[in-house]
């Protein structure tokens, strides 16, 4: 009986001792085996600044930070007084250069028409009346009554109106035809260029007002209402929220399995910490001076860092850019 009793409590020990083993064994196997390297990422999207061409001042805004907005919505509004004027000026240019383009087509008046002919005949009576002269004088020195230099001075007096003749002539016909094709042409150019700039001051006009380049959310507004801006400051940001993608710094010898065009599965503790699925499409060395690191401590090799983007393969609900995201690997 006690035989019995002696290898029955030999074997509950030995069972004892199996199951201390076995308990020893699979601690052992869950404290070696390694955890799991956390990769962490964050959710990126296309950030855009919207600014203007000229200086001014915000007189409105018509949207506000988290304002949902479309391509072509008007933003903001400027105002630019030295603009206002500028135009005031181009246009009275534009008025003068009509102005005188009209003259040039029309001509001179009728009364300087009037007046360039009878100075025209004027002159013509003054030929007629040097001519008889000359006439009666070369008789006299034909016969030798007075001297050549009398002669030459009459001569000089009929040429003198001849001249003065067609010189009035010349007046007349210059008013009866108006202006030279050159002086035409360049009041038509002053006309054409005082025409430019009243439109290409028109053309800054329009950056008085502050348009949306693309659909998406006003995520920051900078200067108040008020504020001066300057040109090519911008006044807001928008992002794009219907592109948003995942951006991983990724150790070299952590890429097996991230090639381009490969599934991965990431978690968003912001959103529960849900599991979802994304496409691997873009993979770039980063640059070498801040990524290179020591596999090891005695260093075998020194690994390089990744750039790593991927895009979500459906939409996910409530991502915002900024969100964190995490890979779960391990080192193989």
């Amino acid at each position: 009986m006690e035989t019995s009793k002696n290898k029955n409590s030999l074997l509950f020990g030995l069972i004892g001792l199996l199951g201390v083993i076995i308990l020893v064994a699979i601690i052992g196997f869950y404290a070696a085996k390694p955890e799991p390297l956390i990769i962490q990422g964050e959710a990126e999207a296309n950030e855009y600044r919207v600014s203007g061409k000229i200086p001014g001042r915000i007189s409105q805004f018509l949207v506000e930070e988290g304002s949902q907005v479309k391509i072509g919505d008007t933003l903001a509004l400027l105002n630019s007084p030295e603009l206002m004027a500028k135009l005031e000026q181009a246009q009275a240019a534009q008025s003068a250069a009509e102005a005188q383009n009209r003259k040039a087509i029309k001509g001179a008046r009728q009364e300087l028409i009037m007046g360039a002919y009878e100075m025209w005949q004027k002159a013509e009576v003054g030929v007629d009346i040097a001519k008889k002269s000359f006439d009666r004088v070369q008789k006299l020195y034909d016969k030798e009554v007075i001297p050549a230099q009398k002669r030459d001075e009459a001569e000089a007096q009929y040429k003198a109106a001849v001249a003065t003749a067609k010189a009035a002539k010349s007046q007349y016909d210059m008013a009866m035809n108006g202006a030279e094709s050159e002086d035409k042409a360049a009041a038509l150019a002053l006309v054409s260029r005082a025409k430019g700039a009243v439109d290409e001051v028109k053309s800054y006009l329009g950056e008085t007002y502050f348009i949306s380049p693309v659909n998406g959310e006003v995520t920051e507004i900078f200067p108040k209402t008020g504020e001066l801006v300057g040109t090519g400051a911008p006044i807001m940001s928008i992002t794009d929220m219907s592109d948003i993608w995942f951006t991983f710094n990724v150790r070299e010898d952590l890429l097996n399995g991230m090639a381009v065009g490969s599934d991965l599965k990431i978690k968003i503790p912001a959103l529960g910490g849900e599991t979802y699925d994304v496409k691997v499409t873009f993979i770039k060395a980063m640059a070498s001076y801040a990524t290179w690191r020591a596999t090891k401590v005695n260093g075998q090799f020194d690994a390089k860092t990744f750039e790593v983007k991927a895009k979500p393969l459906s939409t996910i609900e409530n991502l915002r850019p900024g969100m964190t995201a995490i890979i779960e690997t391990s080192l193989k």
